[in-house]
């Protein structure tokens, strides 16, 4: 039986006063139960759940395992009509259950019981049947037309003594007889009782506590293959201390947080009062505290929480905040900008804890923003700015199949407002429930689902839903957002660069600061390690598998360095050569069959030092100097077979070589370098010059030229078959040109992924990052922001891209494409 399992899931509550009926079945109860389940009939209840995928999926878990082997017995029960069961907890954490049904001939399922022994015992004059089937063990007894089946001896035996018109709570019963009879089943669980089911599964260290919470939640079961809802009704309780209480005479609200909260958060919470005073008042009763009004709060109608990689932001939704503002204002020191938006430093660290004190608490408020009438705040700028990125490009979580799939089930306007993914859910059981559940939940496979839970204030009761549903599969198509900005120690000094992580097969970012620090990155914005180097890395950092084992280093120059780093940014011996006098030019990495026997070419004005894997100089490479220095990176392309080593030198000159440095190719003319790398485009070595002519040499050393009348500035990148210019605001690719906002532009990239050709080029003065198709047409959904050349991977091999580039002068953003 798996009906136990969605306790966990329960959300909402219900708060009752204490008086006494007898007249309903309710009263063949012991007193204190943990939780009482009605079902309407108990075969349909069956196959809901064993049809339910939801539910399957924690079937294996060691604490449905635990339930399961403990209430096996109700699977031998088969009453046709109404039943109740009802869980009592004797010993810490061992719950037993009690079933009671109206009598029925056809009552136990036994006809496939292959090993079963029955016998009676008898109790006080009254006989009960004690069954033992297969592994399953429990007691009945026939009370006035009512069958009672328990797991425990001891608690029937003290209900014979108690007799069987107990005193019933009368909230309790109201709930009970107005349950929703078409449901398969309605569930009732005593949060303010010490036997409160979720007593066994909190950490102590945590500050959740269902008893403040509420007294009862009452809530309707349906499932089906994709979906999990409890729905229901709660009534309020004014002379408690509880939760709820808090939206108590406040008015529902559609949330605005799911307009600020990014696309790609974890989930949120949402609570919406509509009043402040009100909600202050409540406040005061629940606190037991006199305060005084803050009236800069009185515009304000919702309190936020939004969770993205394990950090926090809040929000405050104001209908207008003047007065707000200007108090953040006062309470500011610094103040910096992000995007156009104000970022203000905060002094009082505590300020929000203390004025939303429990919607708010153990949160150090140290940077805010204002995006329209909404206060952001959180305790890093990068929260911040990730928000901030993300509603600018409208790439919020409104907006996201994760959101829409639960809203679907849902109320418009709430008092309380729950919306989570896995992720979320799994930081919550990390940080307050037992470590056995936690550990449980992070073997199953629930990314694809949407968790909710809502609570509605209405005059005098509470409308609450909590949800779980496979999200709807409609493909989110060509939407474009950050995933995460982080901030470094100092400007950046080179462009961030994906690469690969050979333990995940998944892309990291490694990035270098004006301290010369290396940073390797995570695919979740964290930094994983960083590394004093002496010296700034010069061109591209290179990925290499020196000992062939399948880990890969990374490979670089700085201005007098050549260094191969392994995956914890340490030394690999003996690859630290230094060189005197510095200026070297980037590293070259060679691998002319593919099998990993690199050649590592490092040059210094005319020197060039090739390298094995073994950190030795190649012996038998004879180009060791050229007869001018040399001024780029050098390249190597394979043709027919044929290797082509290309040096360009200050002379103006090109030096084509042989794998072992003979000249391959003689190149009489002259090129006037231009700032751009050297291609190979249609089999011909491609370069420009200064006045935008294309220069080709073929493999028989023919040159021809080709006048694009390129200002000096332009940029080039090409392919086999591709060739993307930019001159001025006008980027060519394969001769179609496309006309963009005058600006300030890097030279243009192509990658190519799935397939699929990409060019990417960034206005630098309007700090827009722009992405086209092999026709010249654009990626929907760009520009974005950024404000450098970026890096196009699938960093986490869902086939979905994402991009990293420079946000800020000390900061790097990535973005996701669907």
């Amino acid at each position: 039986m798996k009906f136990k399992i969605v306790f966990l899931f329960v959300l909402i509550l219900a708060c009752a006063e204490q008086k006494t009926t007898t007249d309903s079945i309710l009263s063949f109860l012991p007193q204190n139960a943990a939780a009482v389940l009605k079902v309407n009939t108990l075969s349909n209840f069956k196959s809901e759940l064993k049809n339910s995928e939801i539910l399957s999926k924690i079937d294996k878990t060691r604490l449905y395992q635990t339930i399961s082997n403990k209430i096996d017995g109700i699977n031998f029960l088969n009453p046709e009509t109404t039943c109740t069961i009802a869980f009592y907890e004797l010993g810490k954490n061992n719950f037993e259950f009690f079933f009671i049904a109206e009598k029925d001939p056809q009552f136990f399922d036994l006809d496939n019981v292959a090993n079963k022994r029955i016998e009676e015992l008898t109790y006080e004059n009254k006989t009960i049947n004690k069954y033992q089937l297969e592994t399953s063990e429990f007691f009945s007894i026939i009370i006035e037309e009512k069958i009672i089946v328990t797991s425990s001896l001891m608690l029937l035996e003290n209900s014979i003594r108690a007799g069987y018109n107990n005193s019933t709570n009368e909230h309790l019963e109201k709930l009970y007889t107005t349950a929703d009879p078409t449901k398969a089943a309605s569930i009732f669980i005593n949060l303010k009782d010490n036997s409160t089911i979720f007593s066994g599964l909190l950490k102590e260290s945590t500050k959740v506590n269902p008893k403040q919470f509420a007294n009862w939640v009452a809530v309707d079961f349906t499932t089906n293959q994709n979906a999990l809802t409890l729905s229901g009704v709660a009534l309020a309780n004014d002379s408690t201390k509880n939760f709820i209480n808090l939206f108590k005479g406040t008015t529902p609200l559609a949330n605005g947080i799911s307009q600020i909260a990014p696309k790609n958060a974890d989930g949120f919470v949402s609570y919406a009062f509509g009043n402040y005073e009100v909600f202050l008042n409540n406040q005061k009763s629940y606190l037991d505290q006199v305060k005084s009004q803050d009236t800069i709060f009185n515009t304000v109608e919702e309190v936020g929480i939004i969770y993205m990689n394990s950090k926090k932001a809040f929000v405050l939704n104001t209908f207008g905040g003047e007065g707000l503002s200007e108090k953040i204002s006062n309470l500011s020191g610094e103040t910096s900008s992000y995007q156009g938006n104000e970022l203000f430093e905060i002094k009082d660290k505590n300020w929000l804890s203390k004025a939303f004190n429990p919607l708010i608490r153990d949160f150090e408020n140290n940077y805010a923003t204002i995006i329209s009438n909404s206060f952001v705040f959180a305790s890093n700028k990068e929260t911040i700015q990730s928000i901030i990125a993300n509603v600018k490009s409208g790439n919020t979580f409104n907006t996201s199949r994760t959101y829409e799939t639960a809203m679907t089930s849902l109320a418009n306007e709430s008092s309380l407002l729950f919306l989570a993914n896995q992720k979320g859910i799994q930081y919550f059981l990390d940080n307050d429930f037992n470590q056995t559940l936690s550990d449980d939940f992070k073997k199953i496979k629930f990314d694809d689902y949407t968790f909710a839970g809502q609570l509605v204030a209405d005059q005098n009761f509470y409308h609450s839903t909590a949800l779980i549903s496979k999200i709807n599969k409609t493909v989110e198509n060509n939407s474009v957002g950050p995933l995460f900005t982080l901030e470094l120690d100092t400007d950046l000094a080179i462009d961030p660069k994906f690469v690969k992580n050979h333990r995940t097969n998944k892309q990291e970012i490694i990035v270098q600061d004006t301290d010369n620090f290396l940073y390797l990155i995570s695919t979740t914005g964290k930094v994983l390690w960083k590394k004093q180097l002496e010296g700034r890395i010069r061109g591209k950092i290179h990925q290499v598998d020196i000992f062939k084992n399948g880990k890969l280093q990374l490979a670089f120059c700085t201005n007098n360095q050549f260094l191969v780093l392994d995956r914890n940014g340490e030394e690999v011996s003996p690859f630290n050569k230094k060189f005197e006098g510095g200026n070297l030019n980037p590293l070259a990495v060679f691998d002319y069959e593919n099998t990993k026997n690199y050649r590592f070419v490092v040059t210094q004005g005319r020197k060039v030092y090739m390298y094995n894997s073994k950190a030795e100089i190649v012996d038998g490479f004879k180009f060791t100097e050229a007869n001018s220095s040399i001024i780029k990176a050098p390249q190597h392309f394979r043709i027919a077979k044929k290797d082509y080593l290309i040096f360009a030198l200050d002379n103006n000159s090109l030096a084509i070589r042989h794998r072992a440095g003979q000249q391959r190719l003689k190149v009489n003319d002259k090129i006037d370098f231009s700032d751009n790398d050297l291609f190979l485009y249609k089999n011909k070595f491609s370069v420009t010059d200064k006045k935008g002519v294309l220069h080709q040499i073929d493999t028989k050393g023919k040159l021809s030229k080709t006048n694009f009348n390129l200002n000096e500035n332009h940029g080039m990148f090409a392919t086999s078959k591709t060739l993307a210019l930019m001159n001025e605001n006008i980027l060519s690719i394969k001769g179609k040109k496309v006309e963009l906002e005058i600006g300030v532009f890097t030279a243009p990239k192509i990658f190519y992924i799935y397939d699929k050709i990409y060019v990417s080029v960034t206005d630098l003065q309007n700090q827009k990052i722009y992405l086209f198709d092999s026709q010249a047409k654009s990626i929907a959904n760009f520009p974005v922001y950024g404000n450098s050349l970026i890096d196009l991977v699938d960093m986490d091999g869902d086939r979905k891209l994402e991009f990293v580039a420079k946000d800020q002068e000390n900061s790097i953003i990535v973005y996701k494409m669907n």
